[in-house]
């Protein structure tokens, strides 16, 4: 679902945001009043040595650049990655190459090889399909108390957010990758759902600046995506409902927000066993059948 949110530039708006805080020291460099140009985003590129999954530097081309050359191929090759200009699905695509480097061009190179593996069979295949999934709706989830990450992969959001939530605010952090969930973080609704990454870190690491863990993370998960294994399931990837997340919006300061099943959906085992645990109608009449008369 792409917004239809205006390309106005609000640069004071965005940093207020608890959904844009990963781009923060990225944002603050931006223009205050205006969309940020091709111009800005490739000098922010240079500065930062940014390349392609081929070594190449990353260069921001308008759309009309396209040509017959396969997107990833290109990005690979030659280092152009198409930019729509006043476009928000793009320009956070681009604020992504810049903030995490070396985990675009980790996912940018497998791209590029699994194009190369699978020429002539005009399948995608799970791998790009788990790296596409990541890059457009990835949130990278850090935790200083294992047991918090654990509820999360097994769909326990009310204890997670609610009954944990001191916990939550003081040893989780969230940090947004995907460039499309930041595109319906503009106009956010109840059903933005994630796919997670969860490293475990420790409350030291929370306590670093920002920069300093953006980095780090950047190298954590470059590593990552560089396990065969990473790219074997896209269930394999814990689903988040955004709006959860303690401060990003004041609807979950009500505990009654997280009883909606229909946004906190259980995992499929879960509702296997709630299924199993409920009775059935004759179970339910069965009682009331022996107390009668005959």
């Amino acid at each position: 679902m792409a917004t239809t949110a205006a390309p106005v530039w609000n640069r004071w708006e965005l940093l207020a945001s608890p959904a844009f805080s990963t781009l923060a020291p990225l944002i603050e460099q931006l223009p205050e009043d205006y969309f940020p140009t091709l111009a800005q985003l490739n000098r922010a590129c240079d500065e930062r040595e940014v390349v392609s999954g081929g070594g190449v530097p990353i260069e921001f081309v308008p759309q009309e650049a396209k040509t017959e050359e396969p997107y990833e191929t290109r990005v690979y090759a030659r280092g152009k990655v198409l930019t729509r200009s006043r476009n928000w699905h793009d320009l956070f695509n681009a604020l992504i190459w810049i903030t995490f480097p070396r985990s675009k061009a980790a996912i940018n190179r497998h791209h590029y090889r699994e194009t190369l593996a699978r020429q002539g069979e005009g399948l995608r295949g799970t791998p790009r399909d788990v790296l596409t999934l990541f890059d457009e709706g990835g949130v990278i989830v850090v935790s200083s108390e294992p047991e918090l990450g654990a509820l999360l992969r097994e769909f326990k959001w009310k204890e997670l957010f609610w009954q944990r939530r001191s916990e939550v605010v003081e040893s989780m952090r969230f940090y947004v990758f995907g460039h499309s969930i930041y595109e319906k973080a503009l106009q956010p609704y109840k059903g933005i759902t994630a796919k997670t990454v969860i490293f475990d870190v420790t409350a030291r690491d929370l306590e670093r600046p920002l920069t300093q863990q953006l980095a780090t993370l950047d190298a954590r998960l470059a590593k990552y995506f560089g396990d065969p294994k990473a790219l074997v399931a896209t269930e394999a990837y814990a689903p988040l409902p955004v709006l959860g997340i303690p401060g990003w919006t004041a609807d979950n300061e009500n505990e009654r927000y997280y009883d909606d099943t229909q946004h906190f959906r259980p995992g499929r085992k879960q509702a296997e066993a709630q299924e199993e645990a409920a009775p059935r109608r004759g179970e339910r009449d069965a009682p009331r059948a022996k107390g009668r008369r005959k």
